[in-house]
Formats: C-alpha cells, sequence, structure tokens
C-alpha cells in the first residue's frame, strides 16, 4: 500500500506519533492531505479568531523522514527516530487503516487496556520469535 501510495516511489515516510509513544509511518500521498489539513485548520483559527502557531503546527504535521525501502519492504530507521520510539532490539509494526505504527515492545507493553489486543499480538509474535531461536 506504501508503495502505491507514493506512485511506484520506495519511500516511506516515518516520523514521531502525536500522541503515543511509538511511530507513525504512512506513504507519500499523506504529505498532500496534511498540508490540506495544515491550510484548514490555519483559515478555520482565522475564521474563530483564535491563535494559530502555524510553524509549530507544521513542524508537527511534517516532521518526519521520507525513508527508501527495498523490494521487500526493508528500511533502515534513522538514530533520531529509534530514539524516540526507545528502540532498543525488536520492532512490533501495526496497521491502522492508511498509517500504522512502529512499537518498541516495551513501549507498547506500558500502555493501557486500550492497546490490550495490540500488546497480546506483540507478545505473541516476540514468543513465537524467540522459540524459533531455541
Amino acid at each position: 500500500m506504501v508503495k502505491e501510495a507514493g506512485e511506484g516511489t520506495k519511500k516511506v515516510c516515518i516520523g514521531e506519533h502525536p500522541k503515543w509513544p511509538c511511530l507513525t509511518g504512512f506513504g507519500l500521498d499523506h504529505e498532500k492531505e496534511r498540508r490540506e489539513r495544515l491550510d484548514r485548520e490555519y483559515d478555520l483559527a482565522l475564521q474563530n479568531g483564535r491563535d494559530f502557531d502555524y510553524e509549530e503546527r507544521s513542524d508537527k504535521l511534517f516532521g518526519f523522514e521520507k525513508i527508501p525501502f527495498d523490494d521487500s519492504g526493508r528500511f533502515v530507521l534513522s538514530t533520531w527516530l529509534q530514539r524516540y520510539a526507545n528502540v532498543t532490539e525488536g520492532l512490533y509494526f501495526r496497521g491502522s487503516g492508511r498509517t500504522f505504527t512502529i512499537w518498541a515492545p516495551e513501549e507498547l507493553y506500558k500502555m493501557g487496556p486500550e492497546m490490550e489486543a495490540a500488546k497480546i499480538a506483540c507478545q505473541t509474535l516476540v514468543e513465537d520469535y524467540e522459540a524459533k531461536r531455541k
């Protein structure tokens, strides 16, 4: 889906998740939508007489990296993204519609009951991986 969203370009956008201690990823087509969203939010704030920090909001929406990936979907996370997500060893990828999240399992396990299904799925994958290593 990411490759299709980039019209054949082998790049994925990855940055900090706005709410959770993980990363979020999406295709290049999402960038255009984010530009339109920024402009809508700005216009709405002006219409309603509210303050709007355009640069701060822009930083939140566009503070991601465009990372190349190979034919099998592999890519390399930059050091700052690894640090942001507290990556120490493994990663857990979870699709969520047009975007996906990338978790350090330890960070995911700290989340509340709203993430129970993701925690169980991650733990099962970790257990399966460890069993194969033995």
